[in-house]
């Protein structure tokens, strides 16, 4: 969805955008983004789509979500790598947007589309491509993004890289991407007797585990799981997602989750809140609670993305070394997503091609931008999560290499995560609106000891094919 929508959620709110900030010494050109075509230049470059940007060429660009002054390090970075692309394009001027909060509020991102006032490269997640399109929001980038202007393009994950198209048209660049798995508190684990570096494996291993934690006392809960704010519903997809099974059918019109799958995820859930008492009493949690819990050692494990232990080391004041990881249980198949960054439609050629470049040596060369580990280790940021990581071939191997070597967190805590990768799956259609509906299966579950699964799941597909209807 945090494609990581969760893991860094788009809040309620709206944010004001702050005005931009011109980063480098050239002053700023008009940023008018009428310009039609494909062709055209403020001075310099090249009608050939294809052809990489001429480093004569003088234009002007706008960027969506540059670090705000709050995130000091990342800030410095971006400054840094303006810079460095500026000895490459002197005649490139970015102009970073920043906001005073989350980058992707729902009610900021909604108007800004409407309203085409979105700036020349804008940041969204996996999911947002049907939005953006509806909206007439993005260029379509293929015939600007080859081996000359990208030139590891061969090396990106073509799963990542199809989460952009749209009939075969490429209309966005990944920044980061990301699968769930089983995010442990190593220290419960160790607690209750169980292996930190062999996390459960099956869900019926998992419900072991949970009782054997829950059984420290305390009010220790051994699994923990999301019921509200759309975050239930995510959670049961990936369940869904990880027996082999699915919530949208292959055509997108009808719901998939009314079946022996769904209830035996549901069934299990259940049974683990009420038979088990091993999920806690406290529910219909949000992104953010579970996070919360197993930081302060009060939560054996919950699925998550990799990313959320940085956060939590960053932004709870966890410690790195209480954390591991293994894959999704069930291992058939586990919820995907990611963040990328599109550019906007009718800007002219040039600025394509200058967007092009910045987003290539910013977010797609290994070893420098954000892959730059050394630079991210000496600036007091984390290095050793697994992913972003959608690195294939010899680029993947260069990328882990250096990430291991300048890790700050112990990399072997993540290593069944790592040895035993698992297929991701792309979150359905009209996905917010279907996790709305299957918060109610989750909830209905974890506060209602005599709930009516069947009753719950037929009502949430009746529900779910209303939406899918209207598509």
């Amino acid at each position: 969805m945090r494609s990581a929508r969760f893991r860094r959620p788009r809040r309620a709110s709206a944010v004001t955008l702050v005005s931009a900030l011109t980063l480098t010494a050239l002053a700023a050109c008009g940023t008018s983004s009428s310009n039609n075509g494909s062709g055209g230049s403020e001075g310099g470059g090249s009608s050939n789509p294809s052809a990489p940007l001429d480093p004569k060429t003088k234009v002007t660009i706008t960027i969506d979500c540059m670090p705000p002054a709050a995130k000091a390090a990342e800030l410095k970075e971006w400054k840094a790598d303006v810079a460095a692309f500026n000895k490459t394009y002197p005649n490139v001027t970015i102009e970073g947007r920043s906001t005073a909060g989350q980058c992707l509020e729902p009610p900021r991102f909604t108007a800004m589309l409407k309203a085409k006032s979105q700036p020349d490269v804008f940041y969204t997640y996996f999911t947002d491509l049907p939005q953006v399109l509806d909206n007439d929001g993005a260029a379509d980038i293929s015939a600007y993004v080859n081996d000359k202007t990208v030139p590891l393009l061969k090396n990106i994950d073509p799963n990542v890289l199809g989460s952009l198209k749209k009939d075969g048209k490429l209309y966005g660049l990944p920044t980061s991407n990301y699968t769930m798995g089983l995010l442990i508190n190593r220290k419960l684990f160790q607690q209750a007797g169980l292996d930190p570096d062999a996390p459960p494996r099956t869900w019926d291993e998992v419900r072991a585990a949970a009782k054997k934690i829950a059984g420290l006392g305390q009010g220790v809960a051994g699994f923990g799981e999301y019921s509200a704010g759309n975050t239930g519903g995510w959670h049961f997809t990936a369940q869904m997602y990880s027996l082999g099974g699915d919530v949208v059918d292959a055509s997108g019109t009808k719901a998939a989750f009314n079946n022996e799958l769904g209830k035996q995820v549901a069934k299990n859930l259940h049974a683990m809140r009420w038979e088990d008492d091993s999920m806690g009493k406290t529910q219909l949690l949000k992104w953010g609670d579970l996070q919360k819990q197993i930081a302060t050692d009060k939560l054996g494990m919950f699925l998550a993305a990799p990313d959320d232990i940085a956060y939590m080391v960053q932004q709870l004041g966890a410690k790195y070394e209480n954390f591991g990881m293994g894959p999704i249980p069930g291992e058939k198949a586990t919820l995907a997503g990611g963040n990328n960054y599109m550019v906007k439609q009718g800007i002219s050629g040039d600025k394509i091609k200058a967007a092009v470049a910045w987003l290539n040596f910013k977010n797609l060369t290994v070893g420098k931008g954000q892959f730059d580990w050394a630079r991210s280790k000496q600036d007091g940021l984390p290095v050793g999560v697994p992913q972003p990581n959608f690195w294939l071939n010899d680029s993947k191997a260069q990328d882990d290499a250096a990430r291991t070597e300048h890790a700050t967190m112990p990399v072997a805590n993540f290593k069944s995560f790592m040895d035993n990768p698992v297929a991701g799956k792309a979150e359905p259609p009209k996905a917010q609106e279907v996790y709305k509906v299957l918060d109610n299966v989750m909830s209905g579950i974890l506060t209602n000891k005599d709930a009516d699964i069947d009753k719950l799941l037929a009502t949430a597909e009746t529900q779910v094919n209303q939406v899918l209807a209207n598509r």
